[in-house]
Order: C-alpha cells, then sequence, then structure tokens
C-alpha cells in the first residue's frame, strides 16, 4: 500500500491512498459477474401423454329450503323420503361428484337445512355449499 506524504506548514499529513484498493475490489467484481450462471427463466413440465381420462363436469342440483321446511329438489317439490331415495339413486349410479346448492329462505329453521346437511354426509355427498347467504346479514 502506498501512503501519501506531503507536508502544509510543517504538519506532517499520512493518508492511505485507496486507489488501488478500489481497483481489486471492481476486478473482483467483474469475476464474479462473469462466473455467475446466467439465470433461464424456463420451466420444465411433465404433460400427460394420454388423454384417455377425461373428467365430466359434475351434476349440479339445487335444493331449496322454505320456512316451513319443505324441499324442492331443483324446483320440484319432494318429501324427505324422496330426498333419501334421490340420493340413494345418485350414490348407486356412482354420481358421487355431484355438486348441491343449498338454498334455505331467509325464515327457514336451522334444523331444517342441518337435516338435509346430515342426510348428504352420511351417504358420502362432499361437495356441498349453501348460496344466499348475503340474505342472512343483519342491518
Amino acid at each position: 500500500m502506498a501512503f501519501n506524504l506531503h507536508s502544509n506548514d510543517d504538519d506532517l499529513l499520512m493518508e492511505i491512498n485507496t486507489t488501488p484498493l478500489i481497483d481489486v475490489m471492481l476486478v473482483l467484481l467483474v469475476m464474479l459477474i462473469i462466473t455467475v450462471p446466467p439465470q433461464l427463466h424456463a420451466i420444465n413440465m411433465n404433460m400427460p401423454t394420454t388423454t384417455t381420462a377425461i373428467e365430466k363436469t359434475p351434476t349440479v342440483i339445487q335444493i331449496d329450503l322454505d320456512e316451513q321446511g319443505r324441499l324442492f329438489w331443483n324446483s320440484q317439490m319432494v318429501s324427505r323420503d324422496e330426498l333419501k331415495q334421490r340420493l340413494i339413486i345418485l350414490k348407486n349410479r356412482e354420481e358421487i361428484s355431484s355438486e348441491f346448492h343449498i338454498k334455505p329462505s331467509k325464515k327457514t329453521h336451522y334444523q331444517y337445512l342441518t337435516a338435509v346437511l346430515s342426510e348428504l354426509q352420511g351417504l358420502g355427498f362432499t361437495k356441498v355449499g349453501i348460496i344466499g347467504n348475503e340474505r342472512f346479514i343483519q342491518d
């Protein structure tokens, strides 16, 4: 390292010369940039080779509940026994992937809704949703 010695009014000043240090730092930085491998913006994907398994869209069944607990299967009034029979028929056809949209009215008692939900769960149906929840928000 080099030291810069110069006098000013008989005072000796000793300062380190940083120019060689900056040169070494820049050389190291350039070497680092050159040795870093370039980033490839590509994703290797294994795509399926056959198209034999095509999923069919699930059947959507809407079950409406009114305030007296009456059930409507796709707008057709059914009894509780008919509901259970239709669910068993769907299960026997292996249409377990059917979607059920349950739409209770605003004054439907909770027990009617839970009875329908327990029937669906008991038979193994898992795609169940309650629609129209925005009506239950209290102002």
